[in-house]
């Protein structure tokens, strides 16, 4: 059925983009001025009810004119069809090097149109400076308003409220995503910066909506008194046994503990009881030293610089720096590392691009590599993938993969071929799966006396330079598999002669899309170019990921080649598990995306509840009804907690509504049953807020009271709630999935948690009415002390 509606779509984009390119002669004929107001006409038309599709081929043709006069490039067909499948939100898969930028101008000059709240998401900051200073100029010539979103370098400070007052935005999905979540922590609606999502569209679509979807972004807030127990759990998790007190799986990156392991360290701690609400806190302790010391590794997921821990982009091998692991993770991985423990901040809002992308009108992607992961776009995000022919015919020869028996003789078959195409001039890329394997090559280069690149956290600015010159004659760069995406290589003098660019993959990766990516970095709009993959029975793909017989026939293999000329291993049998090893780890990927789905999903309920509410305090027009509502609600939380509602009313009162409680004759009676207690602490918070009216004698600063007063503790309650459910995801996803539906789990326990976060609500909300004070400062502006 997919296949025949794609094949139906494609009809209707073939035709509109012949429509573009039928009308290339008479946009040639018009002038300047022209040109330029068709967007004003357009504008008009948008205004009048008309949709961009209803105005597509105009402002394409309009689009692609504008491109030639101010860029010089004039888009392909191939480019006008990639760019009619974005606008109406599918993911263009473009080979590497078919011009996606070029191709982007024509969706984002039609969705301006209408205008803030287009987007374009790049890789980094780098690009989306670029592109947007660059290409910006044909949107500006054009009369649509273009900024770059993110600053280019961490100090960079912008303004987020006249960015997003922009048609077009190039910025980066993290940016765009903390943004979004900062503006949900706004005490009023001015300090607001971004406005409606309508268009999206996201550069390298594969890379962040699937290799990234599950990586939550963290709005971190003041420190928590730090734990004593990181070390302990450390040391404790360190005398364990493996397969007999825990048990790893490297197909899930998971590990957890079995009953024996629970049971030898209830002996080691003195307790009984271990998975108890008594000891939670050091069991949370204990799954995470466990989860550090096995799933975490030196090197790959992190590298330890000064004394500190800093985590790797396991796409790039760039450190991430200002990055923490949420949830104790990070200091649990300091303590294994025996470094000082930084301090472990709680988390005030958290949101996955999954879930981010989604709330975009119209959501769409372009990248080289999509059409293998067709059904999980679907599934997931139903954007469909539809690939765009390239300009001209590839002629990249893609040799079948080379593999050896053991990692030593496969790296010195790696360096054999690199020192003979190298004696030859021909330039090289050379991908490696972490950064140490790359440090490990450099290594055998330099003593080899041949002078290359290394790609592993460089500055993107950088890092875009040494990729734009690996084209050239006897360049030799190294590089993470994911390192300089989103710029081109261009072939130097004489290359094409010598056969193009050779890419050597040292390693099958976890997916096919990020081999066929690295493969796409040669042979680039019809160049020349080859591409070879290397392999061995020793490679991380597949111990992870083969059947256990291959480590018995690993074992007789390497036997039967001792004293051997070292060859290459021909055996089909060989070749097809390493293509199974890399099709389960695929696999596994996804189906950890989709579980991650179901835990996500459920803090997405409670986020939009909370964001929600907190709009309507900050935009409604009938506070006092609002205020009624939580008031209410305060009242039946508390009176449901008394045991001896006379005796505890008062004591409620002194401390939450009104200090001067013994002239309120309203307590002087006595109540015979909840009810009347209610009706009682009803009236005196009603009284305790009109008296405050009356002293305030403004009902503006009344209402900016009262207001800030609920945003303050929604914001207190949620920040609380969004750590918990850190801390209990973190707990529940480490316990073996044998032994428990460790989502069911988690989904209970959060609308537990979530209730009470609401009680704490309510309550602190009335407090903070009754007894939070305006205070006028110098300047002559006004602070609020909360209780």
């Amino acid at each position: 059925m997919s296949f025949n509606l794609n094949f139906i779509a494609l009809r209707k984009y073939r035709k509109i983009t012949q429509q573009v390119l039928n009308l290339e002669a008479d946009y040639k004929k018009l002038s300047d001025n022209q040109l330029k107001d068709n967007t004003r006409r357009f504008r008009e038309q948008l205004q009048k009810g008309a949709t961009t599709d209803d105005i597509v081929v105009e402002a394409f043709a309009t689009a692609r004119e504008a491109d030639f006069r101010i860029l010089g490039m004039r888009p392909f067909e191939n480019q006008v069809l990639g760019a009619v499948m974005i606008h109406f939100g599918n993911v263009a898969e473009m080979k590497t090097g078919e011009g996606k930028t070029l191709t982007a101008t024509m969706p984002m000059y039609l969705n301006g149109l209408a205008g803030p709240g287009a987007f374009l998401i790049t890789a980094n900051p780098y690009l989306a400076n670029r592109d947007a200073e660059e290409i910006g100029k044909v949107y500006e010539w054009l009369g649509e308003t273009v900024t770059a979103g993110v600053g280019l370098n961490d100090d960079d400070k912008v303004d987020g409220k006249v960015v997003y007052g922009h048609d077009i935005v190039y910025t980066t999905n993290s940016q765009i995503g903390f943004d979004y979540l900062i503006d949900n922590l706004a005490d009023s609606e001015d300090d607001r910066k971004q406005r409606e999502f309508r268009f999206a569209l996201i550069d390298e679509v594969d890379s962040v909506l699937l290799d990234t979807a599950q990586t939550p972004l963290v709005i971190s807030g003041a420190p928590k008194v730090q734990s004593n127990l990181f070390m302990s759990a450390d040391k404790l998790v360190k005398s364990l046994v493996e397969n007999h007190d825990y048990e790893i799986s490297e197909d899930t990156k998971s590990s957890w503990f079995t009953a024996t392991g629970i049971e030898d360290m209830e002996t080691y701690l003195g307790i009984s009881e271990l998975l108890s609400e008594q000891w939670s806190d050091m069991y949370r302790h204990l799954v995470l030293a466990l989860r550090a010391n096995t799933i975490m590794h030196i090197n790959r997921d992190y590298v330890v610089d000064n004394n500190e821990v800093y985590l790797l982009d396991t796409d790039n091998g760039r450190e991430l720096e200002g990055m923490k692991l949420e949830a104790g993770m990070h200091q649990a991985l300091e303590a294994k590392e025996d470094v000082p423990l930084s301090d472990q901040t709680r988390s005030m809002a958290s949101i996955t691009y999954q879930n981010l992308f989604k709330m975009f009108t119209k959501l769409s992607g372009m990248t080289g590599t999509a059409l293998t992961a067709a059904h999980e776009f679907m599934e997931t995000y139903n954007l469909p993938v539809l690939p765009v022919p390239t300009h001209k015919p590839n002629i990249r020869i893609d040799h079948p993969d080379i593999i050896y028996s053991t990692m030593e003789n496969k790296i010195n078959a790696v360096i054999d071929l690199i020192k003979e195409t190298h004696a030859k001039k021909r330039p090289m890329l050379v991908e490696t799966g972490s950064v140490s394997l790359s440090r490990l090559y450099s290594r055998l280069l330099l003593r080899e006396g041949i002078v290359h690149n290394v790609l592993n956290a460089q500055s993107a600015a950088k890092e875009a330079l040494i990729v734009a010159e690996a084209g050239q004659p006897g360049a030799v760069t190294i590089a993470t598999s994911m390192a300089g995406r989103g710029t081109d290589i261009k072939l130097g003098p004489g290359v094409a002669e010598m056969g193009g660019l050779l890419v050597i993959g040292t390693e099958r990766m976890d997916n096919q899309r990020i081999d066929d990516q690295l493969r796409g970095r040669s042979g680039r709009q019809g160049d020349p170019g080859e591409s070879v993959f290397f392999a061995s029975l020793d490679d991380k793909i597949v111990i992870e990921n083969a059947p256990d017989w291959m480590d018995d026939f690993r074992r007789k293999t390497v036997a039967r080649e001792a004293g051997q000329k070292v060859v290459p291993l021909k055996s089909r049998r060989v070749r097809k598990i390493i293509n199974r090893a890399q099709k389960d780890a695929e696999n596994n990927s996804e189906s950890g995306r989709t579980s991650g789905m179901e835990y996500d999903e459920v803090l997405k309920t409670q986020r939009d509840i909370v964001y929600a509410f907190r709009n309507k305090i900050m935009k409604t027009d009938q506070l006092d009804q609002q205020i009624q509502l939580v008031v209410n609600y305060a009242i039946k939380t508390v009176t449901k907690e008394f045991t001896e509602p006379n005796k505890e009313l008062t004591e409620y009162v002194i401390n939450n509504v009104d200090y001067n409680y013994f002239n309120n004759t309203v307590l002087q009676k006595r109540s015979s049953s909840i009810a009347s207690v209610e009706d009682k602490l009803n009236a005196i918070v009603k009284t305790r807020l009109e008296q405050r009216t009356q002293a305030l004698q403004s009902d503006f600063q009344m209402n900016y009271l009262r207001r800030l007063s609920i945003l303050k503790a929604l914001d207190t309650a949620w920040v609380d709630q969004v750590d918990n459910l850190q801390q209990l995801k973190s707990a529940i996803s480490n316990r073996s999935a044998g032994m428990h539906n460790g989502a069911y789990e988690y989904e209970r326990d959060a609308k537990r948690s979530f209730e009470r976060m609401k009680q704490t609500f309510w309550k602190s909300a009335v407090k903070n009415m009754c007894l939070s004070e305006l205070v006028p400062q110098s300047d002559g502006s006004v602070k609020v002390e909360f209780p």
